[in-house]
């Protein structure tokens, strides 16, 4: 697929993965609705860089675990663009919580995960549907993570919200053929704020991995937009990790 004019939402497109996916959208010469929950500032930087560059983006708010938001954001969306070619489903959200610390995990923390990992990107995909379907294609990328495949991550409901979205992927991939194409990009450590005040525990990991670096979220970006352009695939869960789960 042709991402140039195609019209891309970009759930958390404020920071890390979510800006570089944007960023790199837009470099390809797609029109960008840049989405954010409470980061308003950072998702207008992210129209700024890209308007700065030549290229079309807004900003538009909407708490992705709330079904009516979700469907008044893809409206707006349609309302300036027209309608919506591509989704990338990238917002999620994490609780640090050591993995054998069972007792903290409260009901509230395992509803909050999933309601914005799982059902976020399922309200998402479900309200870009019909318009990919009106034009007989369209492309959705979810960003699941190696503690779905692992089940180690940065707290047990965080590994299995991801494991679902990978889940989610393949359930939705058969759903919307054969018109929408759903395929799954799985990072392993990545660069991002995620890592803010952990910064040398990520730097102590890099030399242990078979490529001895940390990805970036230009190289997630740059897989994201490679899945995007590829026609002869969907349902796939792609881990770009350096290496990390070898």
């Amino acid at each position: 697929m042709d991402l140039k004019d195609k019209a891309a939402l970009v759930t958390g497109g404020g920071t890390g993965i979510g800006r570089a996916a944007s960023l790199a959208l837009a470099k390809k010469g797609a029109v960008v609705i840049a989405n954010y929950s409470r980061s308003a500032a950072d998702a207008e930087e992210t129209v700024r860089l890209i308007h700065s560059e030549g290229g079309r983006a807004i900003a538009i708010q909407a708490d992705v675990s709330q079904e009516q938001e979700v469907r008044a954001m893809v409206d707006a969306a349609v309302q300036h663009f027209g309608t919506v070619d591509l989704l990338v489903n990238n917002a999620s959200i994490t609780r640090h919580i050591p993995m054998e610390d069972l007792e903290s995990v409260t009901g509230d923390i395992w509803d909050a995960l999933f309601d914005v990992n799982v059902k976020g990107m399922f309200y998402c995909a479900r309200a870009v549907a019909p318009y990919m379907k009106k034009q007989q294609q369209g492309a959705i990328i979810n960003l699941g993570s190696i503690a779905g495949q692992t089940g180690l991550g940065s707290s047990l409901p965080y590994a299995v919200s991801k494991a679902a979205v990978h889940g989610l992927t393949k359930s939705l991939a058969r759903a919307l053929a054969p018109d929408i194409r759903v395929n799954c990009i799985v990072p392993g450590a990545v660069a991002t704020r995620w890592w803010e005040g952990r910064e040398e525990q990520m730097n102590l990991l890099a030399p242990h991995l078979p490529l001895q670096r940390i990805s970036t979220p230009e190289d997630i970006a740059a897989m994201i937009n490679a899945t995007l352009e590829q026609e002869a695939m969907t349902g796939q869960i792609i881990t770009v990790d350096c290496g990390q789960t070898l």
